[in-house]
């Protein structure tokens, strides 16, 4: 294959490896500013594990369709994305919360009074815990927010906290020294609300609430005060069609289904990228979106020396499993929860995401059931039914209804070809629920870790995430997660295994791409 000159020796200003939703942005970006850029990615469409399709005549996401971060970041408006068919749909309330011990269930609004009388009915010794746990976390989220929306630097640290008037600072730091269990139960005992916040922090990222460290993963619920939660109306895909759209209107590349084979250097920096059609296309910039262990341990080719450290390190790094599945599927009735107090709500409620979580001790063995090869029995579980909200995803008469189980790892002692296991979470679920609701599901499938390998490129099934944590994005450590940038000249990473990583954020992108945009001037 054959690719003309571009505007300098190279055939592309930049080439970037990965269509993800953070390896649109920074290809969006690079398009944008006029850098002649090729985005390689090797499924045949764009958005990996951010991306919806098509199942049972309705349309799925691939993971959970809630996005919160991201419209925190002014990626929307700079790329122009609504005008590439982005349009939110806000979800409220943007979460309901219940546990397996006692049953009840209530909503997490956006305001914080109206979470307070919500409380008042279902859990009222809560509630002053709770209007002393916002006081404190929602200043910290704000911090986090503000300074993950730009290149982590620690002067962009202090234009966050001094933007903030310093507040969220101490508590902050006391957070990232205990563990996110600890941190909950300075303002709660009563587990009902510590478990749901558990199963949002710690729980997502497949490690113990127990952990020490995790303390930040207490701030769940703050987030949900802070910004606004909402949905693509569509799917959770239409943001990265959103972002190619703009990409592509910008003047980009796109080729899909497209593996990358090597990333070539020559002296001191990267010269070109060769893929598995025999092609090997020269760039002066590659940003790779993908697995950082992948990008240096099997792609890199003759690497300069000053890299030899950094490709050791990664070589030797322990493959992370996979941890999380997924159930779809498509029902005539929309699932009604039982539990809830307010019973109008309870028709509409499962079109906001409900987290069902076992005790904290349940929690903290799930994690070791998780390394052993098996799952917890009573799971934690994310659930909802989108096409409440937007009835473009699914035919008149039917509903796509979600859910997610964590703990579930890759690993799984008794093999995912069986459906017995995710079954089981359904029936779980459906304890919950109406009686009929089960019944009325015509079509289901379950994505586990073992499909996210084989389907989405993710080694055994997990997503590379950065777990360091604000602080060490700002202290500099493992520049190449951190700074973007890396010993080889020209070659830079983004995604989720960069700061700041993790769910639907795009900010890793948006950084990646601002900080090549500098030092190539």
């Amino acid at each position: 294959m054959v690719y003309m000159t571009k505007r300098s020796s190279t055939d592309f200003d930049a080439i970037v490896i990965g269509a993800g939703h953070n390896g649109l942005v920074t290809a969006a970006y690079l398009a944008k500013n006029g850098y002649s850029t090729l985005l390689i990615e090797a499924r045949d469409d764009v958005g990996g594990t951010a991306a919806s399709e098509a199942f049972a005549g309705s349309i799925v996401n691939i993971c959970n369709c809630d996005h919160l971060t991201f419209r925190t970041t002014p990626v929307a408006e700079e790329l122009n994305l609504a005008s590439f068919g982005l349009n939110y749909l806000n979800i409220e309330p943007p979460q309901i919360n219940g546990d397996w011990t006692t049953g009840k269930m209530w909503p997490l609004w956006h305001d914080v009074d109206k979470t307070l009388e919500s409380l008042a009915q279902v859990h009222p010794d809560s509630v002053d815990g709770y209007r002393q746990f916002a006081a404190t976390a929602i200043p910290v989220a704000k911090l986090i927010l503000d300074a993950a929306a730009q290149p982590p630097s620690r002067g962009s640290l202090i234009s966050a906290v001094v933007k903030r008037g310093g507040k969220g600072v101490a508590s902050m730091l006391k957070m990232s020294r205990m563990s996110a269990a600890d941190v909950m139960r300075q303002f709660f005992n009563n587990e009902a609300i510590i478990g749901p916040a558990m199963v949002e922090g710690p729980v997502v990222w497949g490690i113990s609430p127990e952990t020490p460290g995790t303390g930040l993963g207490a701030i769940a619920f703050a987030l949900r005060h802070v910004a606004n939660l909402g949905r693509p109306e569509g799917g959770s895909g239409q943001l990265p069609e959103s972002l190619k759209k703009a990409f592509l209107s910008y003047g980009g590349l796109l080729r899909t289904n497209t593996r990358v084979m090597g990333i070539v250097c020559e002296g001191q920096r990267v010269s070109a990228v060769q893929t598995s059609d025999g092609a090997t296309v020269t760039a002066r910039i590659v940003v790779s979106a993908c697995d950082p262990r992948k990008t240096f341990v099997q792609w890199l080719k003759n690497p300069p020396a000053r890299a030899n450290s950094l490709v050791e390190r990664w070589r030797n790094e322990p493959v992370s499993e996979g941890y999380e599945s997924k159930i779809d599927a498509v029902a005539t009735t929309a699932p009604i929860l039982s539990g809830l107090v307010d019973k109008e709500l309870a028709g509409s409620a499962l079109g906001s995401t409900t987290i069902i979580s076992p005790s904290l001790a349940e929690l903290h063995r799930g994690s070791q059931l998780m390394s052993e090869g098996r799952t917890m029995p009573r799971m934690a579980l994310l659930a909802n039914t989108p096409s409440i909200s937007d009835n473009t995803i699914s035919p008149h008469g039917t509903h796509v209804f979600s859910l997610e189980a964590l703990y579930t790892p890759y690993s799984f002692t008794d093999g995912w070809e069986s459906r017995e296991e995710p079954e089981r979470w359904l029936r779980q679920f459906g304890t919950l629920v109406q009686p009929d609701f089960l019944d009325s599901i015509s079509q289901w499938r379950a994505m586990t870790p073992a499909n996210y390998e084989t389907e989405f490129h993710l080694p055994k099934g997990h997503a590379t995430s950065f777990a360091g944590g604000p602080l060490a994005a700002f202290i500099g450590t493992s520049p190449e997660l951190t700074r973007y940038h890396t010993p080889i000249k020209g070659l830079y990473l983004t995604g989720a295994a960069t700061f700041p990583g993790a769910g639907v954020w795009g900010a890793s992108g948006r950084n990646a791409a601002l900080t090549i945009m500098k030092e190539m001037k």
